[in-house]
C-alpha cells in the first residue's frame, strides 16, 4: 500500500472505532507508520468528519507538525521501541474502561480473548501526569503486548497493520462486554 491508501484506510477504520462504540464522536486517536513518517489524527477531530488530508505528519524523530494529537508523543515513542509497529490505535470502550476501574489487569472470559491475548495489563497514572508518564508507560507495555489499557481512560494498541490495530481494539471490547454480562 502506499501512503495515500494506508491515511484513507486508518480515516476508515477511525470512522468505524465511532461508528461500533468504541468511542465517541471526538475521542480517541490513531497512527500510522510510513517509514519514518508517522501520520496521526489531530486533536480534537471529529470522527464523523474526518478526512484523510486532515491526518497530521510526524516524524519517527519525535518532531511533529502543529495541530497533532495531543497523545502524538505516545505514538512516536512506540514505534521507536517497537520496529515491526505500523499502526496504533487508541480507544476508548465503555466495557473494557469499566472492568479495568479497579486497576487489576484484565483476564479476558471468552475463547477469542484468551486466544489473542491471555492477559491485558492495565496501566495506572494520574489524570494530571497523564501527557507526561503515558508515552514511556503505554510504550513500554506495547513493546510485549498487542495491547494496554490505561486505567479510567482508554485502550492502546499496536500491530503490523492498521486493521490488526483494529481489531485488537473491537476484540478487547467484546471480551470485557462479554466478562460484563457474565457477571
Amino acid at each position: 500500500m502506499n501512503r495515500k491508501q494506508l491515511k484513507q484506510q486508518l480515516v476508515e477504520h477511525y470512522h468505524w472505532l465511532r461508528q461500533y462504540g468504541c468511542n465517541d464522536s471526538h475521542s480517541g486517536n490513531a497512527s500510522f507508520r510510513w517509514h519514518n513518517e508517522i501520520w496521526v489524527t489531530p486533536t480534537g477531530c471529529c470522527a464523523d468528519t474526518l478526512k484523510a488530508d486532515d491526518l497530521i505528519k510526524c516524524d519517527i524523530d519525535g518532531s511533529m507538525e502543529e495541530g497533532a494529537s495531543l497523545d502524538a508523543p505516545l505514538h512516536i515513542q512506540v514505534y521507536q521501541q517497537n520496529s515491526t509497529a505500523r499502526a496504533v490505535i487508541h480507544s476508548h470502550g465503555s466495557h473494557i474502561v469499566a472492568m479495568t476501574l479497579n486497576g487489576d489487569d484484565f483476564v479476558p472470559v471468552d475463547f477469542e480473548g484468551q486466544y489473542y491475548f491471555p492477559v491485558v495489563p492495565v496501566i495506572t497514572i494520574p489524570y494530571d501526569q497523564y501527557l507526561e508518564q503515558s508515552p514511556s508507560a503505554v510504550s513500554a507495555k506495547l513493546k510485549d503486548h498487542k495491547l494496554t489499557v490505561v486505567k479510567g481512560h482508554g485502550v492502546y494498541t499496536c500491530a503490523e497493520t492498521i486493521n490488526l490495530a483494529y481489531k485488537w481494539s473491537c476484540s478487547v471490547e467484546l471480551s470485557a462486554k462479554t466478562a460484563w454480562l457474565a457477571k
